[in-house]
């Protein structure tokens, strides 16, 4: 099943190269309110891909549930796994996908033995190489912004076939065209795309256009 949920998420991510991160403030009742309006539009706008930042707080849960009942098309998943106790989450709720924002073998192979896919972030080439041995077929690149729009291409010459990977960390909508062209395979984005101030209206017209293309 991990190898079965990762070829299906690298598949989905082929069709539409976006993942939107939200953290929902789970003790104001009214701002999770309003970001579950804003995902609602954005289900309805064509987003597939959705994470929520996982939490210990009681309702991490009940926010996630209420997404997928209104949102069924979402390919769901958490993000910000750093703890073995997310995992419980994860299953109970029977999410597509996790992330991580690093790389740690034993939690991700604790994942892994579940039939879990927890998504590791790496950075320096050598974790590339550890996380492709490990049988990783995608990556998060994070954070992305912090070595630039060329660096993942140059890991290619070194380092030989690159798994398929997710820039995050530090990228806005602007940023979509160039790190998606520059040879990223998918592009994660968070707070400053959605919240208070509305969704961005960038991200509305892209979606647009991956959703009817010319």
């Amino acid at each position: 099943m991990w190898l079965a949920r990762q070829e299906a998420l690298i598949a989905s991510l082929r069709c539409q190269p976006f993942l939107l991160v939200v953290r929902p403030q789970l003790d104001d009742p009214l701002s999770c309110q309003r970001l579950l309006d804003q995902l609602k539009d954005l289900h309805e706008a064509g987003l597939r891909h959705l994470e929520v930042a996982w939490s210990s707080h009681a309702g991490w849960r009940r926010f996630v549930q209420e997404i997928q009942e209104c949102c069924p098309r979402f390919a769901l998943g958490a993000a910000s796994v750093v703890a073995i106790e997310a995992l419980d989450d994860l299953q109970s709720l029977d999410l597509a996908y996790a992330m991580a924002p690093c790389w740690d073998p034993a939690l991700v192979g604790a994942a892994r033995d579940l039939g879990q896919l927890l998504i590791p972030g790496v950075l320096s080439p050598t974790e590339v190489q550890q996380t492709t041995a490990f049988g990783c077929r995608l990556v998060k690149l994070f954070p992305a912004a912090t070595v630039g729009v060329a660096y993942w291409k140059r890991l290619e010459a070194p380092l030989g076939p690159l798994p398929f990977v997710i820039a995050a960390g530090g990228l806005t909508t602007i940023d979509l065209s160039a790190w998606l062209g520059a040879g990223h395979d998918a592009i994660a984005l968070g707070r400053r795309t959605i919240g208070d101030h509305g969704v961005d209206p960038v991200l509305l017209g892209w979606l647009n256009r991956s959703s009817n293309p010319a």
